[in-house]
């Protein structure tokens, strides 16, 4: 989870021409913490779901591997399958030792620069770097989203 606020400090901020003393509302922390918290709840499921389209599907299990590694609230999307990074990179990787894309198992593999070609089957969409273009897709409206959690009850 990302780190919670602390309540600020009040001050006295000094100018040559002009003095300010800043005050804290003392419940201001508290009051916001849990806000922000349901705003990274809310951000990290909106992620997620408008992320589905442009992910690769063969049989679905990366698309849901994003639910299980992920905290919802944590501020970070995480892949819990193996093949998860070198499939959103897009780029083939293959055996040390046979130069196979299949590789015993426990054998590492090695990153080519022959790009992965993605099925458009199941979702026409999908494509490398899937987070960066649904980003330039929908960041507009899970902002606004998030805005609109961010202010209710002020």
């Amino acid at each position: 989870m990302p780190d919670k606020i602390r309540q600020p400090q009040n001050g006295e901020y000094k100018a040559q021409l002009a003095q300010a003393r800043l005050v804290w509302r003392t419940t201001f922390a508290e009051d916001n913490n849990e806000r922000f918290s349901t705003v990274q709840k809310f951000v990290d499921s909106e992620i997620i779901r408008n992320m589905v389209p442009y992910t690769p599907m063969r049989g679905g299990y990366l698309m849901k591997s994003a639910v299980l590694g992920t905290k919802i609230g944590s501020g970070h999307i995480f892949y819990a399958s193996p093949y998860a990074r070198f499939q959103y990179y897009g780029f083939v990787m293959v055996s040390r030792t046979t130069g196979s894309p299949y590789a015993r198992h426990g054998e590492s593999k090695v990153l080519t620069h022959r790009k992965l070609n993605y099925s458009k089957t199941r979702h026409p969409k999908a494509q490398r770097l899937w987070f960066e273009v649904m980003k330039q897709d929908k960041k507009a409206v899970i902002m606004r989203g998030a805005q609109k959690i961010a202010n209710k009850g002020k």
